[in-house]
């Protein structure tokens, strides 16, 4: 593709990560302020570029025409134009979506989080608002169950209806009204449009009042807001209007582009129709799309455009129809699910001619590609696992009979069989939670497979449904469940538990010449998360230099070593013949150095071929919405999303790739709750046609407030949040108002077996109106959990066994509305050499890392001196403070050692690189950006350390990787 016609503005555009947006001046995109994103005028045209990253390194790229309302056509067509050539300054492989003013489509708007308000008037022009200097109320109409749409109505009565949400901001107070009929989760995100009026408006000091319609209360906030309207009067009914989009019922149809004209096209959808050299329109009654074939030129993918946006006027569409333009091998999952099928594989993808591609364009522009080759690694650095140190139980189900299997036989499982693990473990606030799986044998019977399924959901509802539940195919074990066993192994054939024989003699079928059982099992993975032996075919042409093999024969055991095997790999297959044989050991045998019993055992010397092993790594996640109306079942993606997007009254699938989870709100109706697992298998089906995602991948049904952390790891995860109850409304109210009653409730509960009061007995605490003696009674158990926590494993060494004394001062905070806490502690230490010793009189000093924070009202500050308890007996004083670092160290002389995980000190980042020829000493090297001073970690990180541990971990490893820092 030529690039004489491209406009010099986009030189060097999207070879960084994140968003560039271009204003349509004199007819030319012209590159608009950071400081000015987010404010578009309606009289004006912008070209938002967004530019992304893949796990495996390629860049991905979205292209937003955004038309306002007010913009003339010319400006309009440029803006259309320009996109175009900016995709071909970008290689031609992005995805295109025309936005027009008022109806932005969910991707765009979800860029612009908490919300997206257009202006009125022209950057550059004087049509802008003078500032007077006196403040003039503002009447929005809030849209959007997910992601809201903004616009703003003549400040009236006539304006209200109720079925809508509205927020009236006036200079002292913000208002929302909640129509009657209104929808819960529209009411949520409205309160996001507060925060951001509030922010922006207000520099976050005013007051919020939510007013609901059709309850007459006698509340202030009701009068005040209705007297700006003139006082209460009945409001109308919402007007049928465009505002509210019905979707069309239209067939699919897809039209040729000849001359700059669309011709239909008969027959049914197929891949095959398309070419190469073509440009085609598909008609989706709520969307149309624009397909351009790869080797078309750029003036034809521009006349397509215009041709295609002649087409939406023609026909008389709405203003909310969607235009989106994709090219050949670029087409979204939307586009693709529109036909019979979409053979995986077929066509250019983004993995095969992505970064190099781009590269080359870059360089001929004279731009700087350094760093555009660099690739992250598709390997995870070490995936979450579960907390360690919980109880494993697994049975073997047949016939729909759940039989236990013996200690020492946990972490064998055989291919005929189906089996149900169980682990029980505690999470940091000491709360019971539970992984639950089903693992399906490649040769199990479907009676098997659907007796171990229902005796999986037995055990769930006997845990009042809290377990994490998961389906796990032989062959696609995740870490998290490798990881559960201090060895596995899966074997051919049945087990038999009722014969005390061991079962692996009574399996083995292959014999050789001499009588003796054979058996061969290869070694994959080369960490403890993902080590497994699998048995394989007894002869030579099993073997592969890459890995390493446990060889039986009759009572001799063999390890073998591939030539191209590490360390870890070799340690794993020593681990095996006492795990298969306790008592037994085995001969180790590198490459070419076999002895005539090993080849003979095999059936003599052959040659063999390696073969590189094929990890199933985790893709870029995406999230999906379900959507149930009448029977039927939709899905929506939820684009550039966060935890906050997981919304109580919904059931949302999580798609990794290599993992797939089913997230169950607390408030789904309890007929759906039970479908997850249904839910899951119809989403891989549809992502089986059109992505070729495995059936066999691991499928998990995940229930609020029991997210496990292989979960929430793509997620920028609040704890906090979690724990909060209620609908959407009720929950983003409590948390822009402060932290709610139910949650103090909520975490007293958890920490009520940890926490007592002088006598032993739980703490008793004193009501009261404010709530605010209970939050700092809360504090006050928290910060003595997190104390009792930070000495366990002390307590084993040194004995100290009792606190004995607590004083809480709370500290008020006006700038978090949180309240720090000092916290002064008495400790009973035992010495260890004389465990029946009196109480030691040494110093201990300790910081304790249990993030605790509550509401606390201005009014209220006075208070909080009085709030401090005790239990006075003689003992050691301790002093210490919670904050949300970590506990730091104890020491006898009150000396504070560094904590294990970090270090207070900074070093250098030439010093810190994993590849440094000057490592830091002392470097937790999973933690190595923790040691850059803020200035450098800015610096490599074109951010600051909170915006940075913000993101989700999995983000957080893809740029850590990039600078050489993990």
């Amino acid at each position: 593709m030529s690039m004489k016609n491209v406009d010099p503005a986009f030189q060097g555009a999207g070879q960084k990560v994140g968003m560039d947006i271009w204003k349509i001046e004199n007819l030319h995109p012209v590159a608009i302020p950071k400081s000015e994103y987010g404010k578009f005028y309606s009289k004006d045209s912008y070209i938002v570029l967004q530019t992304g990253a893949s796990t495996s390194g390629n860049r991905h790229y979205d292209i937003f025409f955004w038309i306002g309302k007010d913009s003339s056509q010319d400006v309009a067509n440029t803006a259309s134009k320009k996109a175009i050539e900016l995709d071909a300054a970008l290689g031609g492989r992005t995805v295109q979506y025309r936005e027009l003013d008022g109806y932005e489509s969910d991707k765009f708007l979800s860029f612009f989080k908490p919300c997206f308000i257009p202006l009125e008037g022209s950057m550059l022009s004087g049509d802008k608002m003078i500032n007077t200097g006196k403040f003039e109320p503002s009447l929005y109409l809030c849209k959007g169950r997910r992601l809201v749409r903004v616009k703003q109505v003549p400040f009236a009565r006539s304006s209200l209806n109720h079925d809508d949400v509205f927020v009236l901001d006036t200079e002292s107070k913000i208002y929302q009204f909640n129509g009657a009929t209104s929808n819960i989760q529209e009411r949520a995100k409205a309160l996001d449009v507060i925060q951001y009026i509030k922010h922006k408006n207000h520099e976050g000091k005013c007051q919020i009042a939510v007013i609901e319609d059709g309850k007459l209360v006698a509340e202030a906030d009701s009068g005040e807001f209705w007297a700006l309207f003139g006082g209460f009067a009945p409001i109308g009914k919402k007007s049928n209007t465009e505002d509210s989009p019905q979707l069309e019922t239209s067939l699919i149809k897809l039209y040729i582009i000849m001359d700059a004209q669309l011709q239909a096209m008969d027959g049914p959808l197929s891949k095959s129709i398309l070419e190469s050299n073509k440009c085609y329109v598909l008609d989706c009654g709520s969307e149309i799309y624009i397909w351009v074939g790869r080797v078309t030129q750029l003036e034809d993918r521009k006349a397509a455009s215009l041709a295609a946006e002649e087409f939406v006027s023609s026909q008389n569409r709405a203003k909310w129809t969607h235009l989106v333009r994709v090219i050949q091998g670029f087409e979204t999952l939307d586009f693709k699910a529109n036909f019979e099928s979409w053979p995986v594989g077929s066509g250019t993808s983004g993995s095969e001619d992505g970064k190099g591609k781009v590269a080359s364009l870059l360089k001929k522009q004279g731009v700087s590609v350094k760093g555009v080759l660099k690739a992250a690694s598709g390997k995870d650095e070490s995936p979450p696992l579960l907390e360690g140190g919980g109880k494993l139980e697994v049975w073997w189900v047949n016939n729909n009979v759940k039989t236990p299997i013996p200690k020492e036989d946990v972490g064998k499982f055989y291919s005929q069989g189906c089996y149900i693990i169980l682990y029980t473990y505690h999470k940091e606030d000491r709360r019971e939670d539970y992984f639950l799986c089903s693992w399906l044998g490649q040769q199990s019977t479907e009676e098997d497979k659907r007796a171990a399924v229902q005796q999986t959901n037995l055990i769930a509802n006997s845990l009042k449904g809290r377990p994490v539940q998961g389906l796990i195919v032989q062959g696609k074990e995740p870490a998290q469940f490798i990881a559960l066993f201090p060895s596995m192994v899966i074997l051919n054939g049945q087990m038999n538990v009722g014969n005390k024989k061991d079962n692996l003699e009574n399996d083995l079928t292959d014999e050789t010449s001499s009588g003796d059982y054979v058996m061969l099992l290869q070694l994959y993975g080369t960490e403890p998360h993902n080590s497994k032996a699998i048995q394989v075919n007894p002869v030579a042409t099993s073997l592969d230099s890459t890995r390493c093999f446990l060889l039986q024969s009759g009572t001799s055991f063999f390890t073998w070593h591939g030539n191209s095997t590490t360390i870890e790999q070799q340690k794993a297959a020593a681990r095996l013949p006492e795990f298969l044989k306790p008592g037994t050991s085995s001969k180790a045998v590198k490459e070419g150095t076999e002895p005539a019993a090993f080849w003979n055992a095999l059936g003599g010397r052959q040659s063999y071929v390696s073969q590189k092993e094929s990890q199933e790594t985790s893709g870029d996640p995406h999230l999906y919405a379900c959507e149930f109306d009448k029977g039927s079942f939709q899905l929506l993606e939820v684009f550039n999303f966060s935890q906050d997007d997981l919304l109580t009254e919904d059931i949302m699938v999580l798609d990794i790739h290599s993992e797939v989870f089913v997230w169950i709100g607390q408030h789904v109706e309890a007929k759906l709750k039970q479908q997850g697992f249904e839910i899951g298998k119809k989403y891989m089906e549809r992502a089986a046609l059109f992505e070729g995602l495995s059936q066999d991948t691991p499928l998990y049904k995940v229930t609020e407030g029991n997210e496990p952390s292989f979960f929430t790891r793509y997620f920028a995860w609040d704890a906090a949040k979690a724990v909060i109850q209620g609908n959407s409304f009720e929950k983003k109210l409590s948390i822009l108002q402060g932290k709610p009653a139910q949650t103090v409730e909520k975490l007293q509960n958890r920490l009520s077996n940890i926490t007592s009061g002088s006598d032993g007995s739980p703490e008793q605490i004193s009501d009261n109106s404010n709530g605010v003696r209970k939050g700092v009674a809360t504090q006050k158990s928290a910060a003595l959990a997190a104390l009792s926590s930070a000495f366990t494993s002390t307590n084993r060494e040194k004995n100290l066994t009792k606190v004995t004394r607590a004083s809480f001062k709370p500290q008020s905070s006006a700038a978090t509305g949180a309240s720090p806490m000092t916290l002064s502690v008495q400790l009973e230490i035992n010495s260890p050499a004389n465990p029946t010793a009196e109480v030691a009189d040494e110093k201990v000093s300790v910081t304790i890392s249990e993030k605790v924070e509550t509401s606390i009202t201005e009014d209220a500050e006075s208070k909080l001196t009085d709030s401090e308890g005790s239990a006075t007996e003689n003992g050691t004083k301790l002093k210490g403070s919670v904050s949300d670092a970590h506990v730091q160290g104890i020491s006898k002389d009150a000396e504070t050692k560094p904590e294990e995980d970090g270090f207070s000190g900074t070093y250098s980042y030439e010093r810190l690189k994993s590849k440094s020829t000057n490592p830091a000493p002392g470097v937790n090297p999973r933690k190595r950006e923790s040691y850059l001073t803020p200035e450098e970690f800015q610096k490599i990180f074109k951010m600051d350390q909170k915006t940075f541990y913000e993101q989700p971990k999995w983000k957080q490893q893809r740029q850590k990787k990039a600078v050489d820092l993990f």
